[in-house]
């Protein structure tokens, strides 16, 4: 009987996580009772009641299977760490905020039965916020152009993984990965179904402007060479244009000497653009920069505080 892993990441879900264990029971009683399963979530130090309600269902079914962070080690890090104490031979992300529907499992899972290794649930349309749809589907256009690699539009990891994919990520041991790009590098072909996103119905959002920046740059920096090279090109570019600019003022006032002026607004507005655009690109060489120092520490994804219904040869 082959085994399934659904990974929760959570922090500060005391609203929705008994719903979904509820919502993911029900489709294996009623669809997938041929499959045994377990529910890991993992908790990124909560300060609401989420563990102990994770702890009360664990005590009642031994399906359930917790980690709890020692601290909050952010939205890239901890969901990965649970993705890697998975043993099922599928495993499915699902986030805790029920934006993600528990009822595709059983899509997920016969795509499986038909032999692909990656399938990815894709928002096909949303029930969010229009701008901020808008401002995600402008977000993957722009990467797939820059990336080495063309990476799947409108999916946020949703998906079921088989326990090859599992394996190759153990493998790769990266201490902050972009785990979207992850799966586009290693290649496996994916099958991808369309969903409507529904609206968050219980507790806010805990995404906010940095973190969203956090994993648009990661993509970025992690999957293309282009701000890199587009800064080279526009250096020499900008280089080129002063020097025209330097001498057709030079031709003008050997022409008309006496009644040329040179003025301050050129040297101005010259000296606040070429700053700026030296300002942007030394950001963008600052996040290449802090993307390996990043590597180079080699620090743990996470540091667990406590496990709840992991066996021995479940330990890290």
């Amino acid at each position: 009987m082959h085994k399934i892993s659904i990974v929760t990441p959570c922090y500060n879900e005391e609203d929705n996580v008994e719903e979904l264990y509820k919502q993911v029971k029900d489709v294996f009683r009623q669809y997938l009772n041929h499959y045994t399963y377990e529910h890991i979530f993992i908790d990124n130090n909560s300060t609401d009641r989420t563990v102990d309600i994770l702890k009360k269902m664990a005590k009642d079914d031994i399906n359930v299977k917790i980690i709890v962070n020692s601290r909050n080690f952010g939205h890239i890090r901890s969901p990965y760490h649970a993705l890697l104490q998975a043993k099922g031979d599928a495993v499915i992300l699902l986030v805790a905020d029920l934006q993600d529907p528990p009822e595709m499992i059983k899509d997920f899972i016969e795509k499986w039965e038909e032999g692909y290794k990656v399938i990815l649930g894709v928002k096909d349309k949303s029930q969010e916020s229009p701008a901020m749809f808008a401002i995600r589907k402008m977000y993957y256009n722009f990467i797939n152009r820059v990336s080495e690699i063309e990476l799947t539009k409108n999916n946020t990891g949703f998906g079921l993984y088989d326990k090859k994919i599992i394996e190759i990520l153990r493998e790769i041991d990266d201490p902050y990965p972009y785990f979207r790009g992850l799966i586009s590098d290693i290649g496996f072909e994916s099958y991808k179904i369309k969903y409507v996103q529904p609206a968050r119905k219980r507790g806010i959002t805990k995404n906010n402007f940095y973190t969203l920046y956090d994993i648009a740059m990661l993509g970025i920096t992690n999957h293309s060479k282009v701000p890199l090279r587009l800064a080279a090109m526009i250096g020499f570019l900008m280089s080129a244009l002063s020097l025209l600019v330097a001498m057709g003022y030079f031709i003008a006032k050997l022409i008309f000497w006496d009644s040329f002026s040179m003025g301050t607004a050129p040297l101005i507005i010259g000296l606040f653009l070429f700053s700026s655009v030296q300002l942007f690109f030394i950001g963008i060489i600052g996040e290449y920069i802090g993307s390996i120092h990043t590597q180079v520490l080699k620090r743990p994804l996470v540091v667990e505080k406590e496990r709840i219904n992991f066996t021995e040869s479940e330990g890290n």
